[in-house]
């Protein structure tokens, strides 16, 4: 198997000087030296081709026993060192201390057509970090982390990515629910791929400790591999630094709040310093349109990470993200400046989305109330997101089919759309189609630009589950058929058109389709 191997995170930046992987806190060291646990009887499951080829490699090596082997963490690739981060992180908005890589072990940095990609395995045993777990990841959870990983890519959304997805013939003890009642499921692990793993809660445990020489020589190392465009590492280019992370990490929610993905868990530590999703865990998509939906079992009574706060914790998240890169900085105005242009960006770059969402090419003042009002109207009564905007891009102004003819797909009880509430939404498609008349643009024109940006497929909750439950009975064409779906979200795939389709009522309130819990 040919893969350029360029590892420097492992060859540049304090380790650990233990290599056993008792539980404990480790100083001083960004990561610890691990090898992934040898799986009872590996099975791969599915590879991404695209992923594949951005490694370098190709369908047969895929086939290989080698590839099998060296992707269930069967085997350690010669020249390389596995290791797992350490981290800290604020859980929930407190701070948790060390936290690290307690199932994910890298093995190894690749470089191919000038890309840098790091290769890491998650379910693959135990690490220093683990805790009190096992470090093992079970089959349905690694099929929501494979699938949307993928999904989330081809919808531009940026994100880590999926290369394979293994049985590994173990059975894992898991309490899926929390509530006293463990099971015996079937072992997994998936390759995730990404340019890097490095995360907001990797400076932050540093900071914590007052250990400011190996904070430095991360944020030295992060700029200089991933931020080379900055410049050479000093305090100005520590500003630029945070000014990017928070560029791009606004860039990520807004894609999230246009597609309707709530993460689920946004704690400091799964927080892309790349601005890239990450940590696939009880993450769920928008089925009625609800700003304070969490799919977090752990999150029921607060609800902190719900739908329509996302914007506002990437904010939090970023000033803990100030507060571990202080130390190098010294000038708390300087990096609260940084964070008030997040503050006065966010609104203007909500609007934006939204005006894409309703084919809107221009900018007038009106707008924002033409928004909130539509974004109270959706939540009055049980409407699909995905599916409200995606019929809406068909409505062609007054004269025309009523617009809630249009979209009446989209509501669980077209009986509830009566009476006052009828109303309102009248008012809202007469004052969206005389906003309409200002645009210059056709209605197919502005149907083909509205559906580039609205997807009609995405993978709900349901889906995942159906694929998870096929798989337990030995059945796992339908994760294939999923993956493929989500290949194309935009595109009307009429032969697929099965999947267009709201929650099933059988769906409300299973396991899996409606709150998850952090091992889902």
């Amino acid at each position: 198997m040919k893969l350029n191997i360029r590892d420097k995170f492992n060859k540049e930046l304090p380790s650990d000087p233990r290599t056993d992987t008792a539980r404990r806190q480790v100083t001083e060291a960004c990561f610890s030296f691990v090898r992934p646990k040898e799986p009872g009887n590996p099975m791969l499951l599915h590879v991404s081709p695209e992923v594949l080829e951005a490694l370098g490699l190709d369908s047969s090596t895929a086939a290989s026993e080698r590839f099998l082997k060296v992707f269930s963490g069967a085997e350690v690739l010669k020249n390389t060192n596995p290791y797992a981060m350490c981290y800290g992180g604020h859980q929930f908005g407190n701070w948790a201390g060390q936290l690290g890589d307690g199932r994910a072990i890298n093995l190894c940095e690749v470089e191919h057509e000038e890309k840098k990609w790091a290769l890491q395995l998650k379910g693959a045993g135990g690490t220093p970090y683990s805790r009190s777990a096992d470090g093992l990841a079970v089959l349905r959870s690694s099929i929501r982390e494979y699938l949307c990983s993928e999904a989330m890519h081809h919808l531009g959304i940026p994100t880590t990515r999926a290369l394979s997805l293994m049985l590994s013939g173990d059975q894992v003890l898991r309490d899926m629910l929390y509530d006293g009642n463990p099971q015996y499921e079937k072992g997994a692990i998936v390759c995730r791929v990404a340019e890097s793993f490095i995360r907001f809660g990797n400076f932050e445990i540093f900071t914590s400790r007052g250990d400011h020489e190996t904070l430095k020589k991360l944020v030295d190392f992060t700029i200089t591999n991933h931020f080379p465009h900055l410049g050479v590492p000093a305090k100005k280019t520590y500003l630029k630094f945070f000014q990017e992370v928070v560029h791009r990490s606004l860039e990520m929610v807004i894609h999230w709040q246009r597609v309707g993905f709530v993460h689920g868990v946004m704690n400091t530590d799964n927080m892309s310093i790349l601005g890239l999703t990450i940590d696939y865990g009880p993450y769920g998509w928008l089925e009625g349109y609800d700003h304070g939906w969490t799919p977090n079992t752990t999150d029921r009574t607060y609800k902190r990470y719900r739908f329509g706060t996302q914007p506002q914790i990437v904010l939090w998240n970023l000033l803990q993200l100030a507060n571990a890169l202080y130390p190098l900085i010294e000038e708390a105005e300087l990096l609260e400046e940084i964070l008030m242009g997040y503050k006065n960006d966010l609104p203007r770059a909500y609007q934006n989305m939204m005006r894409q969402k309703l084919g809107l090419t221009t900018e007038q003042q009106a707008d924002s109330q033409l928004i909130t009002d539509l974004e109270a109207l959706l939540q009055a009564s049980e409407t699909d997101m995905t599916i409200f905007f995606r019929q809406l891009a068909n409505y062609k102004g007054e004269g025309s089919i009523p617009g809630i003819e249009v979209v009446q797909e989209a509501f669980y009880s077209l009986k509830e759309i009566d009476g006052k509430l009828k109303e309102q939404w009248d008012h809202w498609f007469l004052n969206y189609s005389e906003r309409l008349k200002n645009e210059n643009s056709a209605n197919d024109k502005r149907k083909k630009a509205m559906n580039k940006v609205n997807p009609k497929y995405v993978l709900r909750n349901f889906m995942a589950q159906l694929a998870i439950d096929a798989a337990d009975t030995g059945d796992y064409s339908l994760i294939d058929e999923l993956f493929q779906l989500l290949k194309r979200p935009y595109d009307e795939q009429p032969e697929k058109e099965k999947w267009f389709v709201k929650r099933p009522d059988w769906a409300r309130h299973k396991v899996g389709c409606s709150m998850l819990s952090c091992s889902s």
